[in-house]
């Protein structure tokens, strides 16, 4: 199989992964799509390398890393000059929280939002993609005491900002 075939078979399999954690993680449809898209494109300059002896789970863990720090890089490059005004699409409402109303999922969303990027890398990489605390800190090239300490300072966050609406996100 030609490297070409081969990557878009890749990025065919990936990139509704790859949006799920792009759109958790800035919170804008359009944004999460170029961020994949990046990220990709990243990754397409040296698929021939990146896939000589790389198995699957290690090319997606790649590219998860490849997109979070990609976005962490815009974040930081970024001016916020622009106005989100459209509703967020389907695909939103059904991302965020599995079984609760469509209200509340939009609630976890907003909170997400005002969390800063790093600390929203974290929450979503911990709890929303259910990596371990090691893997996140490798994702994010930091220390696990890192993200121990950004995972706490995150939370108390979000209980903060969630208030009541919090016992029914997590309520089973």
């Amino acid at each position: 199989m030609d490297e070409a075939r081969d990557f878009e078979e890749f990025a065919a399999d990936a990139t509704r992964r790859l949006f799920h954690v792009a759109y958790l993680m800035c919170g804008d449809w359009h944004r999460a799509q170029d961020l994949v898209q990046t990220a990709l494109a990243k990754m397409y300059a040296v698929w021939g390398r990146l896939r000589q002896g790389e198995d699957e789970p290690t090319l997606h863990a790649y590219a998860r890393k490849v997109l979070l720090r990609t976005y962490l890089s815009q974040r930081r490059l970024r001016r916020e000059t622009e106005l989100v005004v459209a509703e967020p699409g389907d695909y939103a409402r059904s991302a965020a929280a599995g079984g609760t109303s469509p209200d509340l999922r939009l609630t976890l969303i907003a909170a997400l939002r005002e969390l800063p990027p790093r600390n929203r890398a974290v929450v979503v990489l911990r709890y929303l993609e259910d990596h371990s605390t090691e893997a996140t800190a490798e994702i994010l090239g930091c220390s696990v005491s890192a993200v121990k300490s950004l995972s706490n300072r995150s939370l108390g966050k979000l209980r903060e900002i969630l208030g009541e609406d919090r016992e029914l996100l997590f309520h089973d």
